[in-house]
């Protein structure tokens, strides 16, 4: 196979995964991934900016055939499906060192048993020479590990950025070709990855801007040529802006819950409230996730099974919680038959979320008028919090 090249001295080495559809066991990939690896050229030295999965690893020994030295490794983040292949790469080129930090150090140590008498650790700002190829370090925590960093290539312009303004997308050309197709999938990446980390990647994406980036290369998805539009998402991504949306997650069992569901959409929608609805026995949950980062408000819907939540709604309730979203407002809705804990058991689900919670409505069966009355004053209420705190 041919390294793919981005620019004059530096090729994409990566490895795309187009049958993989399932992440960590837990994350969606309707589009595959890419396991992106990063060859540098320099008159005096030669680096490669991380690996790939293990599994992946044939891929990027065949890339690297007819590479007769390697100097660096360059490991800007543990987490195997970048640094699977890191052992493979040590045997092939046994003068090679791995650069990462302390941190990194330690964990390639408990993940892969790499030798430390291999490893160079570097701090922040420190640069490394590859003649005319200038490496600095950034470091950028939290994205989505603590020992994560990213890597300015300085004499052309290409940010490193590991995870960050990644996106779970197989593609067969290196570089971005459809726009809206590639941020959408970095969309769906962030939602389900960065979320929790938001506070932080705002501060990173400022330390940026004291270097002058054209391309950002992440270690997933494809390469942009121009950094400015995937920036900018990220910007509005990770800012306080919500939209006047309302989120309707819900499972029905009898049809109850999905009558509420089904009056509470009718209702926001004539307030000129967005809404967008899940049914969780069929929703893609990277479609959820996704709709997390810019809605205003959550409504949970649930039947009470035996005396608690849907197991379906306790799992979604509990992936929001762990994504820890900009959400300004909750409540619940849902019916129930003799009795039980259901709000109960959700509220302590989403402790962790930084909302108001607007007073639950709960029915005893089917809804009947006092309750179809009440969905009607849960609407106004949230209706009412939007228009007070401008969402619009």
């Amino acid at each position: 196979m041919e390294l793919k090249k981005i620019t004059e001295g530096v090729w994409w080495a990566g490895a795309a995964d187009w049958d993989r559809r399932l992440f960590d066991a837990l994350v969606p990939l309707p589009d595959g991934t890419s396991y992106n690896a990063y060859l540098v050229k320099g008159t005096g030295k030669t680096a490669l900016i991380d690996t790939v999965d293990p599994t992946k690893t044939a891929v990027l020994m065949n890339h690297l055939e007819k590479v007769e030295s390697l100097d660096y490794i360059i490991s800007q983040h543990a987490e195997q499906d970048h640094s699977g292949a890191i052992p493979e790469v040590l045997r092939k080129y046994p003068d090679a060192i791995v650069i990462t930090n302390s941190k990194g150090k330690e964990f390639l140590s408990d993940l892969l048993n790499v030798d430390g008498d291999r490893v160079r650790t570097v701090a922040e700002g420190e640069k490394l020479s590859l003649g005319g190829k200038t490496l600095e370090f950034i470091s950028t925590p939290w994205v989505h590990w603590p020992e994560t960093f990213s890597t300015f290539l300085r004499e052309d312009r290409i940010l490193f950025s590991c995870d960050l303004f990644g996106s779970h997308l197989a593609t067969t050309s290196v570089f971005v070709e459809d726009e809206w197709k590639a941020i959408e999938a970095a969309k769906r990446y962030y939602a389900e990855v960065m979320m929790p980390f938001r506070t932080t990647i705002r501060k990173h994406i400022e330390k940026f801007e004291q270097f002058p980036v054209e391309t950002i290369a992440p270690s997933h998805g494809p390469v942009y040529r121009n950094s400015e539009k995937i920036v900018m998402a990220h910007r509005d991504w990770v800012s306080e802006r919500v939209s006047n949306t309302v989120l309707l997650p819900y499972a029905t069992m009898h049809g109850s819950t999905e009558l509420m569901v089904d009056y509470l959409t009718e209702s926001l929608a004539s307030k000129g409230i967005g809404v967008q609805r899940f049914n969780l026995a069929t929703t893609d949950t990277g479609k959820l996730v996704m709709s997390l980062v810019d809605a205003a408000s959550i409504v949970i819907g649930s039947p009470t099974v035996l005396t608690g939540a849907h197991p379906s709604v306790i799992s979604a309730a509990f992936l929001v919680n762990a994504l820890r979203p900009k959400l300004k407002f909750a409540s619940i809705i849902g019916s129930m038959g003799w009795g039980g804990k259901m709000v109960e058991q959700i509220t302590a689900t989403i402790a962790n979320l930084k909302v108001d919670l607007i007073a639950p409505v709960v029915v005893k069966g089917r809804p009947k008028e006092d309750d179809y009355a009440a969905l009607e004053k849960l609407a106004g209420e949230i209706a009412i919090r939007h228009r007070t705190n401008n969402i619009v």
